[in-house]
């Protein structure tokens, strides 16, 4: 055992015995999050196969309409309804009246 771990052995030994912690500096960069909700992944296994693939879809391009994600997803426009549906149930997914064209939605994942 070297010096340098007895110095870091004493450390964790006073740690535990006055119960106090030091807390990581919040100054220092951290690994950021991959997953923003990591709770919107659990709440997704819950859904049928049609939601999970628009989710992916939604998550993968970014903010589309119903038609567009038909074509990305290669799903009949019914059944991107339903999923939506589902996802919006959820609070999994956002929508908002589109701009180019004010009959569509634009549907996203809220961060």
């Amino acid at each position: 055992m070297s010096a340098t771990d007895r110095d870091s052995d004493s450390d964790v030994d006073s740690e535990a015995e006055s119960g106090t912690r030091t807390e990581p500096d919040p100054d220092l960069e951290h690994e950021p999050d991959l997953d923003p909700n990591p709770n919107a992944e659990a709440a997704v296994t819950e859904l049928p196969p049609s939601a999970k693939l628009v989710y992916k879809v939604l998550e993968y391009e970014g903010s589309l309409t119903q038609e567009e994600i038909a074509g990305e997803s290669r799903l009949c426009s019914r059944t991107v309804r339903y999923a939506l549906d589902k996802l919006e149930g959820q609070e999994l997914v956002a929508s908002r009246v589109c701009l180019e064209d004010a009959r569509q939605s634009k549907y996203w994942i809220p961060e």
